[in-house]
């Protein structure tokens, strides 16, 4: 009699066993979720994702490029070594660096020959490699945010000697330069960010405590190295010889800023990719483009006479913004907005706007960033967009 019970307590013993299994809450422990009966005999209405809606002509009206036939002429003339009486060619070719006169020979006019080194050609050739490459990239591709990493920290790493990996900054502070930072002591803060971003040489020294003293990444339009590159050495390192550079391209002809002082620097100088600046540029002329239409009701054809036309351009603290959802893991961003009372640059006495920028478009933008980032037109679905907290 006791061998026969022992079939039947065993029976018991596995389906008590298997009860309290299949009775377990559905509660998270240690990154596992386990399912109780009753739920598993639920219907679920799982609700798909809501799809944004765009305006389809504010997409196609966005992705025209009025300035494309002007840049593309430039480009042309500067690859044939066609320099039309613009000054900052002719500033670099006839550069002491490059050339000098000789006083002995004269040419048809009677004036000095022009004698350039061959370090003038050397320049020359990398100029025209380096802008061909450029040219040739400039186009729209909406994966390219998934490419920053490759394109921009990977090489960082290389030069502070770190092994390059897909990995994310944990966090990224980038600061505005705006007036309203005079206002608020944000510098411990930023300085307490794995990275920080800072745009156009804006300086720090007097102004630690309102924005820090930290500098990781100096973000800059080529019009700063273009200043730069008629200095000694091109010195362009306020933040110190090792900090890197990340310029994004205002005119072609920079490219030959670039080029000769690339060799100077220690540091990395890149320069953002084309696709990148095309996105950009679709995104904000999009939201500025939105913008006009809600508050003036006009039509489309009359938004470029309010932005200077073909001149239009997105601002440097928008594509630093835009390079920070590309590294980083987090996005805090400070010194951008504006008031009556404050200076349009903390550092500067600087009070109006530039008209080729719409900045109250862009401040549209940084609120979708935290709000509703689905709402950002032209970016790949497959992006994953970092938080975003905006200090004031």
């Amino acid at each position: 009699m006791k061998r026969s019970f022992r079939p039947l307590i065993s029976i018991l013993m596995l389906v008590a066993l298997t009860a309290t299994l299949s009775c377990r809450i559905a509660s998270p422990r240690r990154g596992v979720f386990t399912v109780s009966a009753e739920l598993e005999s639920t219907t679920f209405l799982i609700q798909p994702p809501q799809i944004q809606v765009f305006n389809s002509t504010l997409l196609k009206f966005a992705s025209i490029d009025i300035g494309e036939a002007k840049s593309k002429l430039e480009i042309k003339q500067l690859l044939e070594r066609d320099f039309p009486n613009q000054g900052r060619q002719r500033n670099y070719a006839t550069s002491r660096s490059f050339s000098h006169h000789d006083a002995k020979s004269k040419n048809s006019n009677g004036l000095p020959v022009l004698l350039r080194s061959p370090k003038f050609y050397r320049y020359w050739l990398d100029f025209r490699r380096n802008l061909q490459l450029w040219a040739r990239k400039k186009t729209f591709q909406p994966d390219i945010m998934m490419d920053l990493v490759s394109l921009v920290k990977t090489p960082i790493d290389r030069h502070n000697g770190l092994m390059s990996s897909a990995r994310k900054y944990k966090s990224c502070a980038v600061v505005g330069n705006s007036g309203i930072l005079l206002n608020r002591d944000y510098g411990e803060l930023i300085d307490g960010h794995e990275i920080v971003i800072r745009l156009n040489n804006a300086r720090t020294e007097k102004f630690e405590e309102q924005v820090g003293s930290k500098t990781s990444i100096s973000f800059v339009n080529s019009n700063i190295l273009h200043l730069c590159a008629r200095r000694e050495g091109c010195f362009c390192h306020p933040y110190g010889r090792n900090v890197p550079m990340i310029m994004y391209i205002c005119q072609p002809v920079h490219f030959m800023d670039y080029t000769v002082c690339n060799s100077s620097h220690k540091a990395p100088l890149l320069i953002t990719d084309p696709r990148f600046d095309v996105l950009c540029a679709r995104i904000v002329k999009y939201y500025s483009a939105k913008r006009f239409l809600e508050e003036t009701r006009k039509a489309l054809g009359e938004w470029a006479s309010t932005h200077d036309g073909s001149m239009f351009h997105y601002s440097s603290g928008m594509q630093a913004v835009m390079l920070a959802l590309g590294i980083c893991d987090k996005v805090s961003i400070f010194g951008f907005g504006k008031s009556t009372s404050a200076k349009h640059h903390y550092h500067t006495n600087q009070k109006s706007e530039l008209r080729l920028h719409d900045y109250e478009a862009e401040y549209a933008f940084y609120h979708d960033l935290v709000k509703n980032p689905q709402a950002i037109p032209f970016i790949s679905d497959r992006f994953r967009f970092p938080p975003v907290v905006i200090y004031l």
